[in-house]
């Protein structure tokens, strides 16, 4: 069963049409996949990284991947709120989220700092994206989209605030 399929055999919102939930829900499904998609990029990076910065990247690799994690819940609770079904699976995520792959094995930790900073950049602008698309409908679906933003913005300037050790 589509997601579609869901919402038009689902109870309907009481105060968003059939078309604002699908919209919505759109919106809110490619969050949650980059979310999640960041959530593994930073386990990867957690597993990958070596150099002096090591330690504590390694460690605020653990922070950022909880907060990628808590906020995915969020955005897929606002979801199911608005009538949408999101789908976490790892075969939707690896099909329909934006952010650009990292290579495997060792990777220097300047280089780990390099690519978390172009991987939040990716994410805050697709964000901002859609914050501005979902205002049109629904307040608080923006509202959750502006929680993430501010949340990745936070952390990309915590990185960015490494690039030049």
């Amino acid at each position: 069963m589509t997601t579609i399929e869901t919402i038009q055999q689902g109870e309907a919102h009481p105060t968003l049409s059939h078309h604002e939930q699908i919209e919505i829900g759109r919106e809110l499904q490619a969050t949650l996949a980059e979310l999640i998609n960041l959530a593994l990029l930073g386990k990867h990076l957690h597993w990958s990284v070596v150099g002096a910065g090591f330690r504590s990247i390694h460690l605020e690799l653990d922070e950022f991947v909880a907060s990628w994690s808590t906020l995915a819940d969020l955005v897929a609770e606002r979801s199911v709120a608005v009538g949408y079904s999101p789908d976490g699976q790892a075969k939707t995520v690896a099909e329909s989220s934006e952010l650009t792959d990292v290579t495997t094995g060792p990777l220097p930790d300047r280089e780990v700092i390099q690519i978390l900073t172009h991987r939040l950049i990716e994410a805050v602008a697709n964000c901002r994206v859609r914050i501005a698309s979902v205002g049109a409908h629904d307040l608080a679906s923006q509202d959750v989209l502006i929680k993430v933003a501010l949340a990745l913005e936070e952390q990309l300037w915590m990185v960015r605030a490494q690039r030049d050790r």
